[in-house]
């Protein structure tokens, strides 16, 4: 079994039997990063030696205890780099402080794991508006993964992440996920926080989950 390849139940049901550890699953998505993301560019960044050292003290009781999560790289986690994909912002800015999505994240047990590509600033509906390297779908790279999460839903199709979370404010959660084959959810404006969101339009910008559903690997 590859612990990269199972859904969060999937995960949780392993961490349940004691078949798996955080650790585990931790390093077998760093070993799917580094043969697959060159290819597909759904990542700017990620920090194995951090998240191993979240994964050490997860409780797995709570109901996300020690699923690793990639962000979307709007999305402030503290302590990592929030580039909004632009060069503007790119080894430039590390947030200090939690997006209110990701300290919930957190108080659930997650694991914040990874920086995911997008259209800069989530002005696009495609991710070949990176202004740092492009992203591809992990099904056929000669084809665009959607945006402006195009990042989030590569690397959940690509099997180089559980989840993610991306942003939605006309599309960018939906499409991604219906073009990557995954799950995408833009929840009712207000249901979420966007506190610690890079905004695009604030009466429109949601921030919700992308999960992969169970089924072969493509």
């Amino acid at each position: 079994m590859n612990p990269a390849t199972l859904t969060l139940s999937g995960l949780r049901a392993a961490y349940a039997s004691g078949d798996l550890t955080p650790a585990d699953v931790l390093t077998a998505l760093a070993a799917e990063i580094d043969s697959r993301d060159p290819v597909i560019g759904g990542y700017l960044s990620h920090d194995l030696e951090l998240a191993l050292a979240d994964a050490k003290s997860a409780d797995l009781s709570k109901p996300l205890g020690g699923v690793p999560i990639a962000i979307k790289d709007l999305i402030n986690v503290k302590g990592h780099p929030c580039s909004c994909a632009s060069q503007i912002l790119h080894g430039k800015y590390t947030s200090p402080y939690d997006a209110t999505v990701v300290r919930k994240l957190r108080e659930a047990g997650a694991i914040p794991f990874g920086r995911t590509n997008m259209d800069e600033f989530a002005m696009g509906s495609s991710n070949e508006n990176s202004g740092i390297k492009p992203c591809r779908n992990p099904h056929d790279p000669d084809r665009i993964p959607g945006g402006s999460s195009g990042g989030s839903a590569a690397v959940v199709a690509a099997h180089t992440a559980i989840a993610a979370l991306g942003t939605d404010t006309g599309g960018s959660i939906r499409q991604p996920a219906s073009h990557c084959g995954i799950v995408g959810l833009k929840p009712t404006y207000g249901r979420v926080s966007r506190y610690g969101l890079v905004a695009f339009a604030s009466s429109l910008d949601q921030c919700g989950p992308m999960p992969r559903r169970s089924g072969p690997r493509h």
